[in-house]
């Protein structure tokens, strides 16, 4: 059985290459019995699919939040990100 360790390396480098059978299968049955690790997939997936969203939409580096924020919002935002 893989380790929470092994999974997670495996789960990320899934998301850029196939892995062999063998890995695959090891995966799938960590992530049927181990919530964490199924968690830690779905928000790897959220965070690849919300990056692939932004660079879409043609995200100006310059401008960090996107259109669809209200101002207020956009100022909570910056002040959690600048507190120390």
């Amino acid at each position: 059985m893989l380790s929470c360790k092994d999974v997670t390396k495996l789960v990320s480098e899934s998301m850029d290459r196939s892995l062999p059978l063998g890995k695959r299968v090891g995966v799938r049955l960590h992530l049927l019995i181990c919530r964490f690790c199924e968690r830690y997939r779905r928000q790897i997936l959220l965070l690849r699919e919300t990056a692939r969203h932004l660079a879409h939409a043609g995200e100006m580096p310059g401008e960090p939040f996107p259109e669809t924020l209200s101002p207020e919002a956009r100022e909570r935002i910056r002040r959690s990100l600048s507190a120390p």
